[in-house]
């Protein structure tokens, strides 16, 4: 559908509910602007027009495009969540999946599957129609082909409640619709105090080596329905359960540690066991940051053409210039990289919660909402050096 409208020569939407001679904020109010399809039919066409229910154009515009009006595509910017810029000249592609993900998360289809086959042109995806499928499936589908294809993870992020696709992919659509959670910013002169206050050989030393492990590992994939995801794992020493108020709810909180975190609370639908060191169980918990390689593309370095080359005499000595926003960074195993990259890591971040299975895979559990936590000690770079490639069902 989407190549149908891309290379249409116009696009008519006829808005059987906006009566003649409407004011502006009717097409946003319109069923029309509700549906699944919708999304592919306001972005992939270069001429669109829109019409109300006698067959005169919206607001009276009778310009050959209405992609070219100012009023019509700013409401429907306010209406939809994406910036007029990229309804006018949209792209198809997996750039800023999570986001195209929310653009979907609260538009309804009368078959299920629509909400999922609907963004196969969005995505630039080609995949088999399978109607009869289930939405789970259909979007577990479509997720592991953006996974696979470009990497990105943040199609991972969402709450609610898990696939039976997979457990790292939601149930519905309607998970992404909470914003993913912004990594918090550093300001260059926060990362030069941070990177100088590192300065020790032992934390040099081990944040090399943390650079090289994460350097080295593959690119998340699926197989078999399966998600090799790689990640810096935290093992979880004690789930305790808390007494709740409503005794009604079907969610369950519960108070978590895990080696080199601050302590947190997670609440899911879930029933954990209950454990702590003085009382262990056999399965194993584990928090896991999914290793996102952007933490190594630095952006501070993306118009930098030369080189500066200290020697062995002055390079102490200009630990801080070097990492400073004007410096080369060597994208293998430059201390200034791996520096910054500790400093990064320092920082608060979107974690999973995994669940051991019996033939050692694990299971994402399911959370009502983003599951935030920190490193305690940043200089205990060996509390991050748990590097691995999980299986996950």
């Amino acid at each position: 559908m989407f190549v149908w409208y891309r290379t249409s020569a116009l696009t008519m939407v006829y808005l059987s509910d906006v009566p003649p001679s409407s004011k502006p904020g009717a097409l946003s109010g319109s069923a029309w602007n509700t549906r699944g399809w919708t999304v592919p039919e306001f972005l992939a066409p270069k001429v669109i027009r829109f019409y109300q229910s006698d067959w005169t154009p919206y607001l009276d515009d009778h310009s050959p495009n209405h992609k070219e009006s100012v009023a019509i595509m700013q409401e429907l910017e306010d209406a939809t969540g994406i910036d007029a810029q990229t309804l006018v000249a949209f792209r198809p592609g997996m750039i800023n999946a999570r986001e195209k993900l929310q653009w979907a998360s609260t538009r309804v289809t009368t078959v299920e599957e629509d909400i999922a086959y609907s963004l196969f042109g969005i995505f630039g995806v080609q995949l088999p129609v399978m109607y009869g499928e289930k939405k789970q499936s259909a979007l577990g589908r479509l997720l592991q082909e953006v996974v696979a294809q470009s990497g990105d993870i943040s199609a991972l992020d969402w709450v609610g409640q898990s696939s039976e696709f997979n457990s790292c992919l939601p149930a519905d659509i309607t998970s992404y619709e909470t914003p993913s959670y912004a990594l918090p910013s550093i300001s260059e002169d926060d990362m030069q105090r941070s990177v100088s206050s590192l300065q020790n050989a032992v934390v040099v030393e081990l944040a090399l080596k943390l650079y090289s492990s994460l350097d080295h590992l593959s690119a998340p994939r699926f197989a078999h329905r399966r998600l090799h995801l790689p990640c810096i794992a935290f093992p979880v020493t004690q789930i305790r359960r808390r007494s709740t108020e409503h005794k009604e709810t079907y969610f369950f909180t519960y108070e978590v540690k895990a080696d080199g975190l601050h302590d947190l609370k997670i609440t899911t639908e879930d029933r954990l066991p209950q454990f702590s060191p003085g009382r262990p169980i056999r399965r194993s918990f584990l928090l896991v940051r999914p290793w996102d390689r952007r933490l190594f593309e630095l952006p501070d370095y993306a118009d930098d053409t030369e080189s500066v080359v200290y020697s062995d005499d002055e390079a102490d000595d200009n630990d801080e210039e070097l990492c400073s926003e004007e410096s080369p960074v060597d994208s293998e195993l430059s201390k200034c990289a791996a520096m910054r990259l500790i400093v990064r890591l320092g920082q608060p971040f979107s974690a999973f919660l995994l669940a051991q299975q019996r033939g050692g895979e694990y299971k994402r559990i399911a959370s009502d909402h983003d599951i935030i936590t920190q490193v305690k000690d940043v200089k205990s770079v060996h509390g991050m050096m748990d590097v691995r490639t999980l299986e996950i069902l």
